[in-house]
C-alpha cells in the first residue's frame, strides 16, 4: 500500500467515526460511507487500537452511542483534519476550474419532494462532479443536524433566528386550501378565511412552522377549525383530504399534481397573508465549500420569481 493510500484510509476512517458519532447508529453510518455494518465497527476498533484509547461507548439497553473523554477530544480533532481536508481538496480541484464534492442537505418532506428535485436536477446537469445527498426530516432536526455540523445546508419553511444560524431567503409559497373534488367548497376560486369557521380540518401537527403560521393567520381573523386529524407528513394530509377527513390548508406546490389530475380541488385565498417562507440555513461560523455555495447560489436566483403566486 503506497504512502497516499494510507493517508487516503485514515481520512475515510475518520469520516466513518464521525458520521457514527452524529448519526449514533451503525447502520446509517454504513449506509452513508457505502460499507457493512461490520467495517464500521472493524474501523473503530482499529482507531482505538491505533491510539491505545476507548472512544466510544453504548449506553446499555440504549441504543445511543456515547463518547468517552479520550472520545470528545477525537471527534474535535476528526472534524478538524475533515474540514481541512475538505479545504485542501477543494482549493486544488478550483485552480484547474473543477467544481466537486458532496453536499449534505436536510430539508422538509413537502420542500424537498415537491420543490428541490428539479432544482438538484438543474444543479446535478451544470456541475456532474457533485453529488447532492438529500435527506428528509422536521424542522427542528433540519436545523438541530445543520448547527451540528451532520448536513451543511437545510431548506426549511419559515426559518426562525437563531445563534449561529444563517438564513438564505428563497421563493415564497402560497398557501392554498384544499379539499376534496365532492366537497362543497370544491368549485370556489377564491375564498375568504372567514368562511372556514367551524370547517373540519386535518391539520400539520403543531410542532410544524406550517401549522403555527397557518394558527397564526386564522387566529387574526377569528377564525376557529374543527381538528379531525393532526399529520407530521404533507403526503399523507393530502390523502386524507382525498377521501373527505376534512379540508386543509398546505404549500401550492405540493399539489400541482392532484390539482391537474383532478385528485384535489385547490382553492386560493383573497388575503395576501397566505404565503410560506422557504429558505436554506447554513452555520454562520462556518465557510461553505465551494460546492455548497454554488448549490445555495442556484437556489436563491430561483427567488426572484414567486412560485405559485399565479
Amino acid at each position: 500500500m503506497s504512502g497516499t493510500n494510507h493517508r487516503e484510509m485514515h481520512i475515510e476512517t475518520f469520516k466513518v467515526f464521525c458520521d457514527l458519532v452524529e448519526l449514533q447508529s451503525f447502520s446509517l453510518a454504513a449506509e452513508r460511507n457505502f460499507v457493512t455494518q461490520s467495517a464500521v465497527s472493524q474501523q473503530i476498533r482499529t482507531l482505538e487500537d491505533k491510539f491505545e484509547r476507548k472512544l466510544l461507548e453504548r449506553v446499555r439497553g440504549r441504543r445511543e452511542i456515547r463518547l468517552t473523554p479520550e472520545g470528545e477530544v477525537f471527534y474535535r480533532e476528526c472534524k478538524n483534519v475533515l474540514e481541512s481536508y475538505g479545504q485542501m481538496l477543494e482549493n486544488m480541484n478550483s485552480m484547474v476550474g473543477k467544481v466537486s464534492g458532496t453536499v449534505k442537505v436536510a430539508t422538509v418532506y413537502s420542500v424537498g419532494l415537491h420543490e428541490l428535485p428539479p432544482k438538484v436536477r438543474e444543479f446535478m446537469s451544470r456541475f456532474p462532479s457533485i453529488k447532492i445527498d438529500l435527506e428528509y426530516s422536521r424542522t427542528t432536526r433540519v436545523v438541530r443536524d445543520v448547527l451540528k455540523g451532520v448536513v451543511e445546508l437545510g431548506v426549511v419553511a419559515f426559518p426562525e433566528p437563531r445563534k449561529g444560524l444563517s438564513i438564505v431567503p428563497m421563493a415564497s409559497d402560497r398557501l392554498v386550501l384544499i379539499t376534496s373534488p365532492d366537497h362543497e367548497l370544491a368549485e370556489n376560486e377564491v375564498i375568504d378565511v372567514r368562511k372556514l369557521k367551524g370547517r373540519d380540518f386535518v391539520l400539520f401537527e403543531r410542532d410544524i412552522p406550517t401549522r403555527k403560521a397557518t394558527d397564526k393567520i386564522l387566529k387574526s381573523y377569528g377564525v376557529s377549525v374543527q381538528k379531525v386529524a393532526e399529520f407530521d407528513n404533507i403526503e399523507t394530509i393530502k390523502r386524507a383530504v382525498e377521501v373527505g377527513f376534512g379540508i386543509a390548508i398546505v404549500p401550492y406546490p405540493s399539489v400541482v399534481d392532484e390539482e391537474s389530475n383532478g385528485q384535489l380541488s385547490v382553492i386560493k385565498f383573497k388575503e395576501k397573508e397566505w404565503s410560506r417562507q422557504v429558505a436554506v440555513v447554513h452555520r454562520g461560523d462556518r465557510d461553505l465549500s465551494l460546492a455548497a455555495r454554488k448549490f445555495v447560489e442556484l437556489l436563491r436566483i430561483d427567488s426572484s420569481a414567486n412560485r405559485g403566486a399565479a
